[in-house]
């Protein structure tokens, strides 16, 4: 996580919402978002697939009009304008590659969209080469690649022209468990280099991991936002203490889990004790009902 971030916001959503199909079957996709993003923080967007997260990057990217409500970008307003479009780096769900060109050349195709040219296109593809460790696989067609490489070169070309903020749509969607800690490495160098990252995922442990402030999206709606121990506190429940005795498991919530042990261990019946903390999944729980789905 980023070491310190601003109170200034990089990026602000103000009461987005988004509806798709006719009237009679209309689908409400986004429903009322109001986000802050901070300068220089990591902001996840933590939810099941279908809450709403990637509507809401395509609309905080310009890339899908908001039926209401306002997108504003610190310093350059809304995300349609070239001057914003410059301060955006977009690693979407769906990879944007070609791959039929090699990965040096699907870089360079990209910089030179954002003017990049001559030996300022060449330093920067060699940077960010360099950064998600494809230097070696620089000449080698991305149709070659495995999917975990796709993934890294898909967020090399997010930081082509160096922006100073990030939007990353499932960065690790699909990519085996190596892959995803060298892209989890990845985000928390750009992290560290102040960097302002807004991170979907479905992921609980890579919410836990990477971000400083999460929001909990579901059907289309942000349920509570905060940093995990704000979100914890707030909405994870009685912490749970399962004891055994030989075979059988009970399972006790509570408030005072040292106390409750004490008890337990002075009825001299327990075999085991263990403590089961509040975490983002029991607090998913506590806010939906029902446990985290892919």
């Amino acid at each position: 996580m980023s070491s310190a971030f601003y109170c200034v916001a990089m990026l602000s959503l103000t009461n987005l919402r988004k509806h798709f199909g006719p009237a009679s079957r209309r689908l409400t996709a986004v429903d009322g978002v109001t986000l802050s993003v901070r300068k220089g923080e990591v902001f996840g967007l933590l939810g099941p697939n279908g809450a709403g997260k990637s509507t809401t990057i395509g609309m905080a990217t310009g890339l899908i009009a908001p039926d209401e409500g306002t997108v504003n970008i610190e310093g350059a307003g809304a995300p349609t304008t070239s001057t914003a479009r410059l301060q955006l780096g977009v690693a979407p769900q769906e990879l944007a590659l070609y791959d039929q060109l090699t990965g040096e050349e699907n870089l360079q195709f990209f910089g030179k969209l954002y003017h990049l040219r001559g030996d300022a296109l060449a330093a920067r593809v060699d940077a960010v080469l360099d950064l998600v460790g494809l230097t070696p696989r620089r000449g080698d067609r991305v149709g070659t690649y495995s999917g975990g490489m796709k993934r890294r070169l898909n967020l090399a070309v997010a930081m082509i022209h160096d922006p100073p903020l990030l939007l990353l749509d499932e960065p690790t969607a699909g990519v085996d468990p190596q892959s995803r800690n060298n892209l989890m490495d990845v985000v928390r160098k750009l992290a560290s280099e102040g960097r302002t990252i807004i991170y979907t995922t479905h992921y609980m442990e890579e919410a836990s991991k990477l971000c400083d402030r999460i929001a909990i999206m579901d059907k289309g709606k942000v349920l509570a936002q905060g940093t995990l121990s704000e979100l914890t506190a707030a909405h994870g429940g009685h912490t749970v203490v399962t004891v055994s005795h030989g075979e059988t498991h009970e399972r006790i919530e509570t408030t005072d889990p040292v106390r409750e042990i004490a008890r337990v261990m002075a009825s001299g019946t327990a075999t085991n004790v263990r403590i089961d903390p509040t975490d983002l999944e029991s607090v998913f729980l506590s806010l939906t009902g029902r446990s985290l789905r892919d």
